[in-house]
């Protein structure tokens, strides 16, 4: 049985400035925005290139789903693959998003990071795999094994 990691949902206090952030300042593609149930507003967003989405989640989302509520701004560490750094900061740099410089913690693919943050705080990294710009992520990782 193969699984696929395909949505997450993610903790925001206003969806409509998300949505804006995410779709005007990363370029990811609105893909939902709909109320599925009364009161419950989803707005699904998928980055260029990318087999998962983000869901914006309200407090109705969260309300639906047993265990603890994440707070807003409270996922770190959420992260986004390039084929290249330098190009991808360029391209958000002039989409008016503040990040980080790219950084090379390690030489080898994989070894270089940039980090912003959302409005409300959740953290994310870009992470440069220039193998990607050749090979598709699935054939890339069986080829490790």
């Amino acid at each position: 049985m193969e699984y696929t990691l395909e949505v997450i949902p993610l903790p925001v206090s206003d969806i409509d400035r998300a949505k804006e952030f995410y779709s005007e300042k990363l370029g990811f593609h609105v893909d939902i925005d709909t109320e599925v149930m009364p009161g419950m507003r989803i707005v699904q967003l998928t980055p260029p290139g990318s087999g998962c989405s983000i869901a914006l989640a309200g407090d109705a989302l969260w309300e639906t789903m047993a265990g603890p509520r994440p707070a807003v701004g409270s996922y770190q560490g959420l992260q986004l693959c390039v084929a290249d750094a330098k190009a991808a900061h360029a391209e958000l740099v002039a989409r008016g998003l503040d990040v980080s410089e790219p950084v090379q913690h390690a030489p080898q693919d994989g070894g270089t990071f940039m980090y912003f943050k959302d409005p409300d705080g959740n953290g994310w990294a870009i992470q440069e795999y220039r193998v990607r710009a050749t090979t598709p992520l699935r054939e890339a990782i069986t080829a490790q094994d």
